[in-house]
């Protein structure tokens, strides 16, 4: 569900000159037509606004913060703002500039640059329980009929555009400045030379971002601002566009800036989504996104802080595996008075709580693709315990010598498995208790087949591990973007892994077990990928370690 964020007050712009100038009364008639659209709208604004607006729209549907013009002045960089404004350093560089609204008014860039943070305190305050929220412009409707969302219901189309933080860009070739922020000062921040401008009437995405995306833009905002430099909200989107394409992605309309482009192009279902990760433009002529989806799914025992610093260490390793993904956590915890604390960081982070009581760890992963199987907006997903977390330093190996990082590693794994059509595409090379250079299915398969699959090695040892137990045996070995992956017999377990919808059928559901151990499931999957029923993957890179610091009874651990 997407809710409309916005805010109105007169600042005074009806007293420029031509040209510059545009009455308060023009502003609320505008806004009057916004008023009519059917979603949710959170509203800021003083007491005499809040009477505006519920003249002409209810509770049910509006959520109105009281929020005064003082508001704008009392926080640190107003005075920054006027110091800049005010300097003919600043204002003489172009010649527009100086009869600007950002160079006349007092209350204008305090204002506009202060939209992300309206946008963040909407998703702090909210009432609807939004997925995602979007700041619009009181008086966007100067430019874009309403009729979009009241006729067209372009939020619905809006929604299945990107699962990241939204900009609208426009092309813009700039010589000195942009919107007068210095462009040599642009060009280093974003270690390019921009050719687009993000606007700032329309932008927004999943609510679990935006706290995210605050913080970036904050402190982009007072670290340009002490050293001098000031343009608008739109010359900070920008570079944020440039900075951070794992969170940003951008649709572009025509080079006049006008927003209804965006809006006529969602209509028709003709929107391309881009970011700088990408070479090619993405067109979206159907919602195959909806079929498309990639969920994460965390099982967890007894431990809020296991999970926390799993999911902190997703954040810092590649951020798409919280902001791309619909997310579940099932709690197997026993402890109760964990319940509070998990409840906290699944609203923080936007996980779906599921409340079970041990069903066991392989148990819980039965759970997790009976769940899976039942979503009908997701085609993959990626599944971690509570303790396997990402190892983020960039130039160590693991005991195997395979590499601990890669770029991009949520995007690198979802695309081998699509391209190779893997029904599974296992993360880690290197396990705790093994490596997948070793057949581990081979300690689990019946006899009879272990016999006649591995006639040299057609006995278990009679206690611990077989150093001379099979090798696996690869079919190819690629490499995509980089990342080194490997084909072949690649034995199924419990460690981070990515399924399709069909490999979790085959592998979880296809048969059922009474008693879904870990080593029958294994040994099932394997025995199907030796018929080519299965055709699963390793990522030759281990990515992830095995840290169980929060330590439980171990007479509590069920496997199912």
């Amino acid at each position: 569900m997407i809710t409309l964020v916005t805010g109105l007050w007169d600042i005074g712009r009806g007293d420029l000159q031509e040209g510059w100038s545009r009455s308060y009364q023009h502003y609320l008639d505008k806004f009057e037509e916004l008023l009519k659209v059917d979603s949710n709208l959170i509203i800021f604004g003083d007491k005499e606004l809040k009477d505006f607006v519920f003249q002409r729209r209810t509770e049910n549907n509006t959520q109105f913060i009281l929020r005064d013009l003082g508001w704008f002045r009392n926080n640190e960089y107003f005075s920054k703002i006027q110091s800049i404004r005010t300097n003919p350093n600043w204002f003489n560089q172009v010649g527009w500039l100086g009869g600007s609204t950002q160079s006349k008014l007092e209350m204008y860039n305090p204002l506009v640059m202060s939209k992300m943070f309206l946008l963040n305190d909407a998703k702090i305050l909210d009432k609807f329980n939004s997925d995602k929220l979007f700041w619009i412009d009181a008086g966007l409707t100067n430019t874009v009929h309403s009729g979009y969302f009241t006729h067209d219901k372009v939020l619905e189309k809006i929604n299945v555009l990107t699962d990241k933080f939204l900009f609208v860009c426009f092309p813009y070739k700039a010589e000195t400045e942009v919107h007068g922020f210095n462009y040599e000062e642009m060009k280093r921040l974003t270690n390019s030379t921009p050719d687009i401008v993000a606007r700032g009437g329309f932008f927004g995405g999943n609510k679990d971002l935006i706290s995210q995306m605050n913080s970036l833009y904050y402190g982009m905002l007072i670290d340009t601002l002490n050293r001098d430099y000031m343009g608008t909200e739109e010359s900070l989107f920008t570079i944020l566009t440039y900075q951070y394409p794992t969170l940003i992605d951008y649709c572009e309309i025509g080079s006049d800036g006008l927003m209804y482009q965006f809006f006529e192009d969602v209509k028709n279902i003709t929107t391309k989504v881009k970011n700088f990760n990408k070479t090619n433009e993405q067109p979206i002529n159907k919602f195959t996104s909806l079929s498309d989806g990639v969920g994460l799914y965390v099982i967890t025992f007894n431990s809020p802080d296991q999970f926390n610093t799993l999911i902190q260490s997703m954040l810092e390793y590649d951020p798409d595996f919280i902001t791309r993904t619909k997310k579940f956590l099932l709690d197997n915890s026993t402890d109760l008075t964990t319940t509070p604390r998990y409840l906290e960081l699944c609203e923080q982070y936007n996980f779906e709580h599921i409340k079970k009581d041990n069903i066991g760890i392989t148990g819980g992963r039965q759970f997790i693709a009976e769940h899976f199987n039942e979503q009908e907006d997701l085609g993959y997903y990626y599944f971690f315990e509570d303790d396997m977390f990402f190892y983020n330093k960039k130039d160590e190996v693991c005991k195997n010598g395979y590499n601990r990082f890669v770029n991009k590693l949520f995007n690198k794994s979802l695309n081998i498995l699509k391209q190779e059509q893997f029904d599974f595409l296992k993360l880690n090379f290197t396990e705790f208790y093994g490596s997948n250079n070793k057949q581990w299915a081979w300690y689990n398969v019946p006899q009879d087949f272990r016999q006649s699959h591995w006639p040299n090695n057609p006995r278990l040892p009679q206690q611990g591990l077989d150093p001379n137990s099979p090798n696996t045996e690869f079919k190819h070995i690629k490499s995509y973007q980089g990342l080194p992956y490997a084909s072949g017999e690649i034995y199924l377990c419990n460690w981070p892994i990515i399924m399709s919808k069909d490999g979790n059928y085959k592998c979880y559901l296809k048969t059922k077990f009474q008693n879904p151990f870990e080593q029958t499931l294994m040994s099932h999957c394997y025995q199907e990928t030796i018929k080519g029923n299965i055709n699963s993957g390793l990522l030759l890179l281990t990515p992830t370690e095995h840290n169980r610091f929060d330590h439980y009874d171990g007479s509590l651990r069920k496997e199912c």
